[in-house]
């Protein structure tokens, strides 16, 4: 359904990868970006308005616009779920985007600020909560919940009746076999295979890789 009139709040990649997506897709309008006081060092991003944070209903009134926060998962999502409240208080409805290049099975919805990439995979019984961000090329597998304040990155497996709490960071290729919990403000990294339920605020890395005596060329393949 299209937006109509978006600001996007921040002047990085995602916030540069949001504008493209949201109008190539027709989504919305992208008029504006915004930024804290304290972090706008121009007076234009990507040839549009980039106006204070504090003064951003002055010039493009809540009543007319939404706005999308286009923030990473630093501090854990923290950063990006106060930068939503804050822009909630003044008065903005969130936008979400889902790509239309994903498999979106489910019959609920998302909730607000979510960002989904193309090549998503999910499932029917899915619920994905507000401020969750889902780069390209994951699997989400039927009835599983991702609560709010989460960011799956790229090719992550979640398998069915999972549970991935709020403050998560998987990371890329990781797995969740059937029926685990990621416990409120896990980590996983790159390729992490997780079996059991994780601890809160624990952080799981993979093996390193083992390097063999002999080289390529005496590979037998």
């Amino acid at each position: 359904m299209p937006i109509g009139k978006l600001v996007i709040f921040g002047t990085g990649d995602i916030a540069q990868i949001a504008a493209y997506y949201f109008e190539r897709d027709g989504l919305a309008d992208v008029v504006a970006f915004t930024v804290d006081a304290a972090y706008r060092d121009a007076d234009e991003y990507e040839g549009r308005p980039l106006v204070p944070f504090e003064e951003v209903a002055e010039h493009f009134p809540p009543d007319e616009h939404q706005m999308f926060i286009a923030l990473s998962y630093a501090q854990m999502n923290r950063l990006r779920a106060r930068k939503a409240e804050a822009a909630k208080a003044a008065g903005y409805v969130l936008a979400s985007y889902i790509s239309p290049d994903c498999t979106y099975r489910s019959q609920f919805a998302p909730g607000e600020n979510a960002f989904i990439f193309e090549d998503n995979t999910i499932q029917p019984f899915v619920r994905i909560g507000a401020n969750v961000t889902m780069w390209s090329g994951n699997h989400i597998g039927h009835h599983s919940v991702i609560a709010d304040n989460n960011f799956i990155s790229s090719h992550v497996v979640v398998s069915g009746h999972c549970t991935i709490e709020p403050f998560c960071f998987l990371g890329v290729n990781a797995t969740l076999a059937h029926g685990v919990t990621m416990a409120e403000g896990t980590l996983l990294g790159a390729g992490v295979v997780m079996t059991k339920d994780s601890e809160a605020r624990g952080v799981y890395v993979p093996a390193r890789p083992t390097k063999l005596e002999r080289t390529s060329d005496q590979i037998e393949m």
